[in-house]
């Protein structure tokens, strides 16, 4: 089985298209992963732009709207509009976590039935803020959606639970078991990103992320995968803490 590693176009969103492209191609990565309602650049010019240089993109989209019934009816325009750029895969933020329960399942079967109708796999990302936002709705979503699948990102799921989620081992592997894809960031109890997954203080961390990804791998291995995607991610700033001091906590008691 091959892994292959895409390159996120939103660590370096403020760039252009051809600058970026040529960073993929110069880096050896895989392919690239952009979230198209991002980009300034008109559709038929990413597809045109991937295509001349043979490289395989991940679309992103999200649903949007201030309300339910607007991000049912999201899905099928961003979806349709991600196909035009011919993708390997969608991913989606789908829906929003302080929706009801059955609002967000509406929301993710329009997603299923969109993928099965077109035959390109639409994967929701755990994320925070989205339906899929923890470990127990992600958990309820797939006991009664089997067809649900999933992009794994495990570092919103440690700072929505402040856990490394070692308390909910077999909700998790579920969550593993329904995932094709994964967004390589490590994360920790208090944030989605780590300042440097290299640094001693987070080495915990980042084996526990590379314990999930593993799973993930062997799963895919032992399925007779051809090949699993991963997109390493690091987010800039203001996601990335980049300058902070430690509060002097006798100065503030006045000693």
């Amino acid at each position: 089985m091959k892994t292959l590693f895409f390159k996120g176009f939103w660590e370096a969103y403020d760039k252009p298209l051809g600058w970026f492209i040529d960073q993929v191609l110069a880096g050896g990565w895989s392919g690239t992963e952009i979230y198209l309602a991002g980009r300034p650049e008109p559709l038929p010019e990413i597809a045109r732009a991937h295509k001349e240089a043979k490289l395989p993109l991940i679309a992103q989209i999200g649903t949007s709207g201030d309300t339910p019934g607007e991000h049912l009816s999201s899905p099928r325009t961003n979806y349709l509009c991600a196909l035009e750029c011919d993708p390997l895969f969608v991913v989606s933020h789908t829906g929003k976590d302080f929706f009801g329960f059955d609002e967000n399942r509406r929301i993710l079967e329009s997603g299923i039935e969109l993928a099965s109708e077109s035959g390109t796999a639409l994967l929701h990302e755990t994320h925070r803020g989205r339906a899929p936002s923890s470990v127990p709705l992600c958990k309820a979503y797939l006991d009664i959606m089997p067809d649900l699948r999933l992009t794994f990102d495990v570092a919103h799921l440690f700072c929505v639970h402040e856990s490394d989620l070692s308390n909910q081992r077999a909700s998790v592997q579920a969550i593993v078991n329904a995932s094709d894809h994964i967004h390589a960031r490590v994360g920790f109890g208090e944030g989605p990103q780590v300042g440097d997954p290299y640094n001693p203080m987070y080495q915990n961390w980042t084996a526990i992320c590379m314990d999930y990804w593993t799973r993930i791998r062997d799963r895919h291995l032992a399925a007779g995968r051809p090949q699993l995607t991963v997109t390493p991610e690091f987010g800039p700033p203001p996601f990335a803490p980049l300058v902070g001091k430690l509060m002097n906590l006798s100065a503030t008691r006045g000693n």
